[in-house]
């Protein structure tokens, strides 16, 4: 494509978040803006086709405004930031999260493939227009799927240019993508993709885009995959994924009682798989799917590398998805916390169907209101600096004596909380929904004064008239 000011721009800037909606829907909010660098060959006009390379799933559109400098600029203020802009135009953000991972950090391949950056189709006086008075539309296929304005921005335009070109010279044609509002999602092949940017009667026209299948990438470099977090980044709120347990599983085992569970899968030689120690804070009872976070014993010189920042708890807590229980080996050690209530709002936030720790909780009280079933080993006041380092994410734990894999199936009432191998979880409610209406007949012959011998465990003596009171109850 042929650059609008006529010359190919030295860079296109790329801001990650900018407007309220789409960090709502992302679950945070920067303090400050953060960038990424999109080449210059990766510009193309309207109506030119975005091609998703084969093996690809994951195509994004991100509905964008678009800001041409006009002048060099090199450390300017915010106020006169918006002086340096020239032009004013449409774009699409376009990119396959199925590489995001091959150049994590920088999104070079993700989002700078040839075709990736339209732009157009006319470019809007930035003098003739109030840029906190500005709409952005962005259409897939005729429905209109982002709809926002430019005046509760977290970070103005102007504020954009100066905080650039503090270090980073602005030349005149670059263009800065300033951000995308909620709605961005995926496209498929034959999809049509269409922005525009209005400011009152002035508008950019539509930037048409259509999505076309493209051929296979040569096998000599990262190849696609998506797994289900990339998946839920790319569809955003649009997407819906598959519950991650069968709701008629995760039913039956909210019918049975922890400790049926345990007896259970004791007679089927799996006598270790409770987790000892661990109380519910505040109301107990939770059914998920098991995702792990370890950590290790304290070590200072490590703490900083490894403990700081966005590590593994906090990794852990962002990779929730809906209906996981988080489950931490803190190597029984009651005297540091492991979660605190602000990241238990978090998993709650990300649909998280409660967290198991066998070390301690802090802010208990805090925890205990938010509605989210915890299962800990106490209360400590410390944070887990005092003890532990977080380590990694998704790898076998143990938790309580028992052994944990991602995956398994986890339930809790208000006895304590049990690991259950998810081939074993249909026939396990099966048979503890018989045993529990055997304990039923049996409670009802002690009340009435029968002895317990050959009574409980049910025994032979007894057979006739428990199938003659099952006949009662299903009557």
């Amino acid at each position: 494509m042929t650059h609008p000011l006529g010359n190919p721009p030295s860079k296109i800037v790329a801001v990650h978040l900018n407007y309220p909606s789409r960090a709502k829907e992302r679950g945070r909010v920067p303090k400050q803006p953060s960038y990424f660098l999109k080449p210059p060959s990766s510009l193309a006009g309207t109506k030119e086709a975005i091609v998703r390379p084969a093996g690809c799933e994951l195509l994004g559109f991100e509905g964008e405004i678009a800001l041409v400098i006009g002048s060099r600029a090199q450390r300017v203020a915010p106020e006169d930031g918006w002086s340096y802009v020239r032009w004013v135009t449409a774009a699409n953000d376009a990119g396959v999260y199925d590489l995001r991972y091959a150049d994590r950090g920088s999104n070079l391949r993700s989002k700078g493939a040839d075709g990736f950056t339209p732009l157009g189709p006319r470019l809007l006086d930035a003098r003739q227009v109030d840029p906190a008075g500005l709409r952005l539309r962005t259409w897939v296929n005729g429905e209109l799927v982002q709809d926002d304005t430019t005046d509760t921005l977290l970070f103005p335009f102007g504020q954009l240019v100066a905080d650039l070109s503090r270090l980073v010279t602005l030349e005149p044609g670059d263009v800065i993508l300033t951000g995308t509002p909620a709605g961005a999602s995926v496209v498929r092949p034959g999809d049509l993709v269409e922005v525009e940017v209005t400011a009152g009667e002035l508008s950019t026209g539509r930037l048409r885009s259509p999505v076309a299948e493209g051929g296979p990438l040569a096998p000599y470099g990262a190849m696609p995959k998506a797994d289900p977090a990339e998946r839920e980044a790319a569809y955003g709120t649009a997407y819906e994924p598959e519950p991650l347990l069968d709701p008629r599983l995760a039913e039956g085992l909210r019918s049975v009682a922890v400790a049926t569970l345990s007896a259970q899968l004791r007679s089927r030689g799996l006598p270790h798989m409770s987790i000892d120690g661990v109380r519910p804070i505040g109301a107990g009872g939770l059914v998920g799917v098991a995702h792990t976070l370890r950590y290790l014993p304290l070590r200072e010189d490590l703490f900083k590398r490894y403990g700081t920042g966005m590590n593994a708890q906090k990794r852990a807590i962002e990779e929730l998805r809906p209906g996981q229980v988080l489950v931490m080996d803190a190597r029984r050690d009651p005297t540091a916390g492991t979660l605190g209530d602000i990241l238990a709002l978090r998993a709650l936030r990300r649909g998280a169907a409660g967290v198991v720790t066998d070390g301690a909780v802090r802010d208990s009280a805090a925890v205990a209101d938010l509605g989210l079933p915890v299962y800990a080993a106490g209360a400590h006041p410390s944070v887990l600096g005092r003890r532990h380092v977080p380590w990694d994410t998704g790898v076998p734990i143990a938790c309580g004596g028992a052994l944990v894999q991602p995956g398994d199936l986890i339930v809790g009432d208000t006895d304590g909380a049990v690991v259950v191998p998810p081939d074993l979880a249909e026939e396990l409610i099966a048979d503890c929904r018989e045993q529990e209406r055997q304990e039923r007949f049996i409670t009802e012959q002690v009340r009435a004064g029968e002895s317990v011998d050959g009574l409980y465990p049910l025994g032979p003596a007894w057979r006739d008239a428990y199938e003659n009171w099952c006949k009662g109850e299903t009557q």
